[in-house]
């Protein structure tokens, strides 16, 4: 008998463990990718001359359409993950204006963010160009096609939203931030915000980071002195500050010219590695002397892992912009210099300006820059 009950029990248990489990099935473990990745490219000052406006005009449609200017960047930009310029012009609305107090169509927006660019940095010294309401409609224009930005901002509410610009992709979680210098002494009035750059009030920003859900901190820096091709004190030292504060990629815009690139890998001292870019110079603009008709972009990596979280693969890719007279009227195009530096169907004096900004360029890079080679797709 009781070899028998305890045969009873036994079978009982059993078939109540059965039923559990059949009611109550284990999760399936979830398995952390080995490592993710993100893909960024800045781009320099995106500007707008009183010559860039009237060229943008179509009587046909009775419109502004920058989508040409950006037509050969485009295949180069949308191949990133993210992609970043500065916005040096407010979008004041009429009557629009180029230097020195710069109103530029929406349409001009409107084109960037077609052509691929995410994200476009406000502060810089034409932010008050036209007031606070030029100010407040950059903004407003700016939130209504869906480009994310920072820099400048509406009031208090808006500042805390985005300030830090929080990006989230592949998993990676950056913080950008965007100061500028000044503001050509046009003022400012509360509620509105510019960030300015003041070293008390950065450290302050980047402390109230959240280092446990933010991956990299990247600033972009409108400073420096125009037309110079090399950084200034304030700039390399003010870089140097911010790497100390735990910033992990630094790009600079406003010489309007390109400045030099450096770059550390990840190594036992520095694990994360970190990058630095002086100035961009012009993306597109009407400024046509020697040095001042192209810029740089710069593309990099961040890749986070288990217990890993890396700065990489940083290249430059060279563009110069293209003015040629098309049915009697000026257009613009920003040409990615390696694809066009052997074109035959440039002019020749369009191609030797292109070749000259593409020698000089190279020759400053390969001279100055640390770690930094230009792109090969």
């Amino acid at each position: 008998m009781i070899t028998e009950y305890i045969k009873y029990l036994l079978l009982s248990a059993t078939v109540l463990a059965g039923a559990a489990t059949r009611e109550t099935p284990m999760p399936e473990p979830v398995v952390a990718p080995d490592s993710t990745s993100v893909t960024l490219i800045f781009a320099g000052d995106i500007m707008q001359h009183g010559p860039q406006i009237s060229a943008a005009w179509s009587d046909e449609d009775s419109a502004y359409n920058y989508h040409p200017c950006f037509s050969y960047v485009k295949p180069i930009i949308q191949t990133f993950d993210i992609a970043i310029a500065n916005l040096e012009v407010t979008l004041a609305g009429p009557p629009f204006t180029g230097y020195p107090q710069f109103s530029a169509p929406d349409a001009l927006a409107a084109a960037a963010l077609e052509a691929g660019f995410d994200v476009l940095a406000t502060a810089n010294n034409h932010s008050c160009d036209r007031g606070n309401a030029g100010l407040l409609r950059t903004i407003r224009v700016l939130d209504s096609l869906g480009i994310a930005r920072t820099g400048t901002f509406a009031d208090s509410s808006d500042l805390q939203k985005n300030h830090p610009l929080i990006l989230e992709k592949n998993n990676i979680t950056l913080a950008l931030l965007n100061y500028t210098y000044g503001t050509n002494g046009l003022p400012f009035y509360p509620p509105a915000v510019v960030n300015m750059i003041d070293t008390t009030a950065i450290k302050a920003d980047l402390q109230n980071i959240d280092k446990q859900k933010t991956d990299f901190t990247i600033i972009y820096f409108h400073w420096g002195n125009e037309y110079q091709s090399s950084p200034s004190k304030q700039q390399t030292d003010l870089a140097e500050w911010c790497f100390r504060q735990g910033v992990d990629v630094i790009i600079g815009s406003h010489p309007h010219v390109i400045q030099r690139m450096e770059y550390e890998a990840p190594s036992d001292s520095l694990p994360k590695g970190r990058l630095l870019a002086y100035s961009l110079g012009n993306y597109v603009s009407n400024q046509r002397d020697r040095y001042r008709d192209g810029g740089a972009m710069i593309s990099f990596t961040l890749t986070k892992t288990w217990n890993s979280k890396t700065v990489s693969h940083p290249a430059y890719l060279l563009s110069w912009v293209h003015i040629p007279v098309e049915n009697g009227r000026k257009q613009y195009y920003i040409l990615p210099v390696k694809q066009f530096e052997n074109d035959t169907t440039l002019d020749q004096s369009a191609a030797e300006k292109l070749r000259t900004f593409a020698t000089d360029s190279r020759d400053l890079f390969q001279r100055e820059n640390i770690n930094v080679n230009e792109y090969q797709p």
